[in-house]
C-alpha cells in the first residue's frame, strides 16, 4: 500500500473531529502526536484481557512477559539497537535522563567536564548540570549559530579536551527544526575518550534513527512524539550495558536493560508502543523485515514533510513583518517541518491564542529549549509561536494556517 497522508489521517480519530462546530488542525506535533486507532485498540486490549505482572506461571503474566520482549524488539528495530537487549524503557525521556544521568557520572571527578548545547529541550541539558554540580564537574554550553538556528558545531567541537566525559546533544532541534550533523560530534568525542548522549525525541518523528551509523552511546527519544502512548526509550550501546552501575533496588535483576528499568513498566503503553512502531512501518513492502518497512515508510514520510515545508516556506513569504528562526531550506536532510516564528506587532502568546480561537493548534514559548531563546534574546518578550507538521498534515491545511494569520495580521 502507498503512503498517502489521506490514508494516514483516516487512521485518526482526532483529525476528522470538530470543536465548536469548527474542523481541528493540529500543528502541534513537536509537542505530542495524535493517536492512530491502532494504538489506542491494542492498549485497551491489554488493559481489557491481560493486565499482569512479570514472572507468574499464568496467561496474563506469561502475555505480559512476551509483550515486554515484542517492545524491545519494535525499539531496537525503530532506532536501529545491536539488540533488543539495549532497550531500556521509562516513563518518558525526561525521567530516562536523569535516571541514567545518575549512572554515567558515578565515576566523574572533581574538574572532568561535561559539554551540553544551546539548541537543547532542557531534559537533555538540566539532567547532565546536576549530575555535573554533584562531582564537582565543570559543564560548558556550546553555543547557537544564530545565522540559520541550528547548532554551532565548531564551538562545540573546540571545547573537546582530555577532561571531557560526555558530550550530550539533540540530533534535532524541537523549536527551530535543525537537524544536526551528530555523527561529526560522536567521532570527535569518541577521538578524545568521551561518551555522547542523544536526544531523538524530535528526530524520531520525522526520520528513522540509526544508532548504529551514528556510533552513539545512549540516544533517548519518546514515544507520544511518533504516534504512541507517554512511554520513554533509550538506547543503551552494547559496551555500557553492564559497564555502568545503576541505581536499583537490590532485588530487581542485574542482568540486560532491566538493570535500568525501575519499578513497574506501563505495559500498557509498550502494548501502544509496539501498535505505533507497527503503524509507521505499514507502507514498506510486506515481504520486508520490520527495519526494512520502516525505511521505505520514511521515504515517503520525508517526501510529503519536505513538500509541507516547501508550501509552508512560499506562503511565509507573503506575510510582512514576520521572522523565521531557523533554515530558510524545505529539505528534510536539513530541519524538520518545525517552523519559529516571531511577529513584529503581536506577541507570540496573541498568534497562538487567534489561532487557537480558530482550532488551529500551535504553541507559544521556549519550549524548554531555555538556552536558545536565551542567546536570541526572545525570553523576556514570550519566545516564538511554533508550528510543526506531521505526515498526516496537508498542503490545503498549510493554506489555512496562512489564510487565517492573514487576517490576524491585517495582510
Amino acid at each position: 500500500m502507498s503512503f498517502t497522508p489521506n490514508l494516514a489521517r483516516a487512521q485518526f480519530s482526532a483529525l476528522s473531529q470538530t470543536y465548536n462546530d469548527l474542523p481541528v488542525t493540529f500543528f502541534d506535533g513537536p509537542g505530542g502526536s495524535q493517536v492512530p486507532q491502532s494504538v489506542l485498540e491494542a492498549m485497551q486490549a491489554y488493559l481489557g484481557f491481560f493486565n499482569a505482572n512479570l514472572g507468574g506461571h499464568y496467561f496474563s503474566s506469561q502475555q505480559t512477559t512476551q509483550l515486554m520482549l515484542q517492545a524491545r524488539e519494535h525499539a531496537a528495530a525503530l532506532v536501529n539497537a545491536e539488540s533488543k537487549d539495549n532497550i531500556v524503557f521509562g516513563a518518558n525521556m525526561t525521567s530516562l535522563t536523569f535516571q541514567l544521568s545518575r549512572a554515567i557520572s558515578r565515576e566523574w571527578q572533581m574538574g572532568d567536564e561535561v559539554i551540553v548545547t544551546a539548541l537543547d529541550h532542557y531534559s537533555n541539558v538540566s539532567s547532565w548540570q546536576q549530575a555535573a554540580d554533584d562531582k564537582g564537574a565543570i559543564i560548558h554550553q556550546a553555543l547557537v549559530d544564530e545565522l540559520d538556528c541550528s547548532l554551532d558545531i565548531e564551538h562545540l567541537l573546540s571545547l573537546i579536551n582530555d577532561k571531557t566525559r560526555l558530550i550530550a546533544l539533540t540530533l534535532a532541534s524541537n523549536t527551530t527544526g535543525s537537524i544536526v550533523d551528530v555523527k561529526r560530534v560522536v567521532d570527535a568525542a569518541h577521538r578524545a575518550g568521551a561518551m555522547v548522549y542523544v536526544d531523538a525525541v524530535h528526530y524520531a518523528p520525522h526520520h528513522l534513527v540509526d544508532v548504529q551509523a551514528l556510533g552513539c552511546d545512549f540516544l533517548a527519544c519518546s514515544a507520544y512524539k511518533f504516534f504512541g502512548p507517554h512511554v520513554g526509550i533509550a538506547y543503551v550501546a552494547p559496551k555500557w550495558l553492564h559497564a555502568l552501575k545503576p541505581y536499583k533496588v537490590e532485588p530487581a535483576t542485574d542482568c540486560g536493560p532491566g538493570r535500568f528499568e525501575t519499578g513497574t513498566q506501563s505495559f500498557e503503553a509498550l502494548s501502544g508502543l509496539v501498535a505505533a512502531v507497527k503503524y509507521l512501518a505499514q507502507w514498506g513492502s510486506s515481504h520486508l523485515s520490520l527495519r526494512e518497512r520502516l525505511v521505505e515508510s520514511y521515504r515517503d514520510y520525508n517526501q510529503h514533510e519536505s513538500g509541507l515545508s516547501e508550501r509552508f516556506l512560499l506562503r511565509l513569504s507573503e506575510l510582512s513583518g514576520v521572522r523565521l528562526y531557523g533554515r530558510q531550506v524545505a529539505d528534510s536532510a536539513l530541519r524538520t517541518p518545525t517552523f519559529a516564528l516571531t511577529f513584529d506587532n503581536h506577541s507570540s502568546e496573541t498568534i497562538a491564542r487567534k489561532l487557537g480561537e480558530c482550532n488551529i493548534c500551535v504553541g507559544n514559548g521556549h519550549f524548554y529549549a531555555l538556552g536558545l531563546v536565551r542567546q536570541l534574546k526572545l525570553e523576556q518578550s514570550g519566545g516564538v509561536v511554533r508550528i510543526g507538521f506531521m505526515h498526516y498534515n496537508t498542503l490545503e491545511e498549510v493554506d489555512t494556517l496562512f489564510d487565517e494569520l492573514k487576517a490576524i495580521l491585517g495582510d
